[in-house]
């Protein structure tokens, strides 16, 4: 290959724009290794940064970027991201959630399901385990029923967000309350 061409092939990789950290649960629809369950309106992958033992995205094939979008004309579709939380909680025998971010930082409208065990590897951070254990998760029944009242979902305050994300630890399943995570994660194994 000749110095021209190859220089050629590494001038169109450059020029190829690339797509926002926030854009990748986008791509990571169309991943075969990810997708756990395929409708016509809906993917379930499995999280690639799993916070829990079980940990699946729910996400619409429309371009929705968030829950603050959704509309009176949305409600059929989270009636079948329920239908989907149901099927999967079926297939496995742990308690799971499902629910949204009060302040998601992917684009894509995306509903968890978790696990309650919050057993990973992947969860490092205070934020990370507010995110799911504090009014920051939006149970999915509290949307839909919002959704079918009101026609929208109203946003969180920004002072509200800014003290649950900051909000002492404390265990999911019991009163416990740790000083840091790798207190916190060595507590949440005596509950598995």
């Amino acid at each position: 290959m000749s110095k021209r061409s190859m220089s050629n092939e590494n001038q169109n990789e450059i020029s190829k724009p690339k797509k926002h950290w926030s854009m990748g649960l986008v791509e990571s629809m169309k991943d075969a290794e990810l997708i756990y369950k395929d409708t016509e309106r809906i993917v379930v992958i499995r999280d690639k940064y799993p916070k829990a033992k079980i940990h699946f995205l729910v996400l619409p094939k429309d371009n929705i970027s968030s829950i603050y979008k959704l509309t009176s004309k949305d409600v059929a579709l989270l009636e079948e991201f329920g239908e989907i939380f149901k099927l999967i909680q079926k297939e496995h025998k742990d308690h799971l959630n499902a629910g949204f971010h009060a302040v998601p930082s992917m684009q894509r409208l995306h509903m968890h399901i978790i696990s309650k065990d919050m057993v990973s590897p992947c969860l490092k951070t205070k934020v990370h385990w507010n995110s799911f254990t504090t009014a920051l998760f939006k149970p999915y029944n509290d949307v839909l029923t919002e959704l079918k009242q009101y026609g929208a979902i109203k946003e969180i305050a920004n002072e509200m967000y800014k003290t649950l994300k900051t909000a002492p630890l404390k265990c999911n399943q019991c009163s416990y309350v740790p000083k840091n995570i790798p207190q916190l994660k060595e507590h949440l194994l005596t509950h598995v």
